[in-house]
């Protein structure tokens, strides 16, 4: 198996407020763009041979800003990676924009059912967490390359989920750092 250097994009108003961001386009914020700077300089170390490797990002405007940060500090052109909308992050529907809060209040029955089972339930026009593991999954099979991916908080818990071969509810409680590397190789994982 190729190696697979995941990042998450960089904090957004929306991270730190703790609003659900799904597929709506928030930009990084000072913060997120300081973390962008540090996994590029964690990867500008771990990797010699820049060439070799595939750059692909989801489609939204928080990880196409990540990635060019991060290519930046590689000596790569900002420009030059391709986007995959299987990567784009699971869709909150009408969730989107959101605290949890504000949808235990508004929708508390539609919430309630989702927090007992978020594998099968999904957000009202939203998607469920079963649906965008096989998203994820469509992207992971065809990976054939060693490849730097930048992506979302779900991408990293389905790639996680399926390598260490966890359970469902396992893999939607993962914590989803962005201040970390990722490498995924064989069936290990390391943090950087």
């Amino acid at each position: 198996m190729p190696q697979i250097y995941f990042l998450r994009h960089g904090q957004t108003d929306y991270n730190a407020a703790g609003r659900i961001q799904g597929t709506a386009e928030v930009p990084i914020n000072a913060k997120g763009q300081a973390q962008a700077l540090r996994n590029g300089h964690v990867l500008n170390e771990l990797i010699s041979d820049k060439a070799q490797f595939d750059f692909v990002a989801s489609p939204l405007l928080r990880t196409r800003q990540t990635m060019e940060i991060v290519r930046s500090i590689l000596g790569l052109n900002p420009q030059g990676y391709r986007t995959d909308g299987r990567l784009k992050e699971i869709d909150f529907g009408a969730w989107g924009g959101m605290t949890l809060a504000e949808i235990a209040a508004t929708d508390p029955e539609n919430y309630a059912k989702r927090q007992a089972d978020p594998w099968n339930v999904a957000p009202p026009k939203g998607q469920c967490f079963r649906e965008f593991y096989a998203q994820t999954m469509s992207w992971f099979h065809e990976v054939i390359r060693d490849t730097i991916v930048v992506a979302h908080g779900g991408t990293s818990r389905c790639l996680r989920g399926h390598v260490l071969k966890l359970t469902p509810q396992q893999m939607v409680e993962l914590d989803v750092p962005q201040d970390k590397v990722l490498l995924i190789e064989d069936d290990k994982i390391a943090w950087f």
